[in-house]
């Protein structure tokens, strides 16, 4: 058996995480799957899907302090990208066809560290369905990270559930 459902969350200009763990588990639950796989993924190219503990301690903007430390050793490995040609991407070519095209404004495609560190967590979990509850362990939590800092935007959470009911 297969079931599929999405819902949208508003990222804002900053990294975003949203706990999306409990929307999660009731779409399994909507399922009826009782043993199988649910896949929860991201189609947006600066967002991943991870698993991390729940931290209980938040900074100032309500990021938990374990997904902001992300944040911060992120910005060692791929840098805000602050202005043009601070990477290669985006050319003057990707600037053209995304004005003409999709009428973007040129600032958007500067959020290529955000392409980058969601290559890096990757898109996608899956998560063991076992006599109908969702293998997390103790702590695990599902979070959608949109990691885009130039404009705020609806994005969609997919989840897709295989399996046999019971």
């Amino acid at each position: 058996m297969y079931f599929h459902k999405s819902f949208t969350i508003q990222s804002e200009t900053r990294p975003t995480f949203d706990d999306v763990t409990d929307k999660a588990l009731e779409i399994m639950r909507q399922s009826g799957i009782q043993n199988g796989i649910m896949i929860v993924y991201s189609q947006h190219t600066t967002c991943s899907v991870l698993i991390q503990e729940q931290s209980d301690d938040v900074n100032y903007y309500g990021t938990q302090l374990i997904l902001q430390d992300m944040v911060n050793g992120f910005e060692k490995i791929f840098p805000t990208c602050l202005t043009e040609g601070q990477y290669l991407h985006p050319g003057p070519l990707h600037i053209e066809i995304a004005s003409r095209e999709r009428a973007e404004e040129p600032f958007w495609s500067l959020n290529t560290e955000a392409h980058l560190r969601s290559v890096l967590l990757g898109r996608s979990v899956i998560v063991p369905v076992n006599e109908g509850k969702a293998e997390l362990g103790e702590f695990g939590r599902i979070y959608f990270a949109d990691f885009d800092q130039v404009r705020a935007r609806q994005r969609t959470v997919r989840i897709s559930i295989m399996g046999e009911k019971a």
